[in-house]
């Protein structure tokens, strides 16, 4: 039966015509409402969207034919993409085809707000010629901080040493000579904070990047510093940015992105200021991106239902998997993004999966792929690493990936073994699968059984009386529900390894830490 392919938002024509040209019959339908895409998503298997259309939960259980959605762009956080996994749906972006509309855009932004260009053309257009109210201040010369030294800040750093900026940067997971031949001096957050007279950010929003810029950090900038994010609404904390503005702690900023969009009433507050540039999600809106996208993705999807060869994944496909290998893929991925929480921010010289007992005469590599996605989803962002760019992305970071097995596998038939190196420090982490169910079942010179998934904590201490009691005492208190518990020992020292029903706040890591004396405590999520 021939695929058919629903287009549910507005797409560029060039993408238009390259699906038609595939004879697959193809249907726009923009401006759904989610109960009209319900109504009609079931006769589809190809579902092609842009930032428009949400993929819930509701709908994906409409779309029983659905094989795969194609999204014109970069994020994903439309779909519900753990649900569409668990239903064998295929999901696809575009994550290069924004780079360069980005970084314009972020340099565009700079310059709007150093030559105060809005505010002059709204008093002009209000009939004034107030030149010297707007007078503005030139780049040549300054620091330029640039927060997440990637793809898209790369590229702006790349433009502003065109205006002679010195240009410095904060990004854990970049080499030294990567940002070196774009001509990034890397540092730690606190100088490019304190030092830069310019700012722009390019950071994913995770857990630890939401809020990352906030009132303390504020306080620590030049008063004259100027700052751009087109990244993700979140880095910076909407409310602290009002009060930095408004008491002039800060001279201006200039944002793209915004935690709700369209702006929530209680935003609304930070278009009245004076010192703001402000656009609604513009970076990736130009006629070439567009364009790319919608080309990227069209040429993606005829070539999944067409002759079955997936490009840009967002999400691994588990239908063409070896049965025998399956089953570690969850695991796999589990245990590289359990090692790479455990190291922390420290920068990846080296990431090294070993297959030991069966898995040692199996063909491993998409295995290994998994384990890179592990690693990178909280570097760049979940979505960010998939199937098709996770290995490429570990050595544009730097990360050399190897891979080694061995038959011998003392406790278990199978373990999957991930180690991180970096410069100061050596983490590793096993695993293995019972029934599907991934498990883990060592850390460093610990060897224990408990289930990997959704949030734990780990802690290491010397082994004593009281020690679990005095942890189990700290969660309680902190309405902490306890799931499930494992304890691995090694001489005088030992670790113990919770599964815990909810997440658990860095003050209430802090607390359990103290409680035992540990020199090791770290709140995992592999939700």
């Amino acid at each position: 039966m021939t695929a058919r392919i629903l287009v549910s938002d507005p797409l560029d024509e060039e993408g238009l015509n390259i699906l038609k040209r595939s004879g697959l019959p193809v249907d726009e339908r923009a401006d759904l409402s989610e109960d009209e895409l319900c109504a009609i998503v079931g006769g589809y298997d190809c579902l092609i969207i842009r930032s428009g259309t949400k993929v819930t939960r509701k709908v994906i259980d409409a779309a029983k034919k659905l094989r795969v959605i194609g999204r014109a762009g970069v994020g994903v956080d439309n779909v519900d993409i753990p649900y569409a996994t668990d239903k064998g749906i295929l999901i696809m972006n575009t994550p290069a085809a924004n780079i360069l509309s980005a970084a314009e855009h972020s340099c565009a932004m700079l310059l709007a707000l150093a030559r105060n260009i809005p505010f002059a053309h709204d008093s002009m257009h209000k009939g004034e010629w107030k030149r010297s109210k707007y007078t503005g201040v030139e780049l040549n010369g300054k620091v330029l901080g640039i927060v997440g030294v990637g793809r898209v800040g790369g590229e702006v750093a790349k433009r502003m040493k065109a205006f002679n900026m010195t240009v410095i940067g904060y990004d854990p997971y970049l080499p030294k000579e990567v940002a070196d031949q774009i001509g990034v001096r890397l540092t730690d957050l606190d100088e490019v904070i304190s030092s830069a007279d310019f700012m722009t950010i390019h950071t994913p929003l995770l857990p630890e990047t939401r809020n990352m810029i906030s009132l303390p950090q504020f306080k620590k900038m030049k008063p004259n510093v100027r700052i751009a994010n087109v990244a993700r609404g979140g880095i910076v904390n909407e409310d602290d940015l009002y009060t930095a503005l408004k008491e002039k702690v800060i001279a201006g900023a200039a944002f793209d992105v915004w935690c709700n969009e369209p702006l929530a009433d209680d935003e609304k507050k930070l278009l009245e200021l004076d010192n703001l540039v402000t656009t609604p999600h513009l970076g990736a809106s130009t006629v070439e991106a567009q364009e790319r996208v919608a080309v990227e993705v069209a040429v993606a999807a005829v070539k999944y239902l067409v002759d079955g060869e997936i490009t840009n994944a967002i999400n691994a496909p588990r239908g063409k998997l070896d049965p025998e290998t399956e089953s570690f893929v969850s695991t796999a991925e589990s245990l590289g993004s359990l090692v790479q929480q455990l190291n922390g921010n420290n920068p990846i010289d080296e990431l090294e999966i070993t297959y030991c007992g069966e898995l040692a005469s199996k063909q491993t590599k998409l295995l290994t792929v998994s384990a890179v996605i592990g690693v990178l989803k909280h570097i760049v962002g979940e979505g960010g690493a998939n199937i098709i760019n996770a290995l490429p992305l570990a050595k544009q970071k730097g990360i050399t990936i190897k891979e080694s097995s061995t038959e011998r596998s003392d406790d278990y038939s199978n373990v999957i073994e991930v180690k991180i190196k970096s410069k100061s420090r050596e983490t590793k982490v096993r695993g293995t699968a019972f029934g599907g169910q991934p498990r883990l079942v060592g850390y460093n010179a610990y060897a224990f059984d408990i289930s990997l998934a959704g949030d734990m904590v780990l802690l290491g201490y010397k082994d004593a009386p009281g020690m679990i009691g005095a942890v189990g005492t700290v969660f309680g208190q902190n309405g902490i529900n306890i799931a499930q518990m494992a304890v691995g020992r090694s001489g005088p020292d030992a670790v113990m390894v919770l599964s815990v029903d909810q997440g658990v706040p860095q003050g209430v890591i802090e607390k359990a830490r103290k409680a035992v004396g540990s020199d090791c405590a770290a709140f995992i999520d592999l939700v």
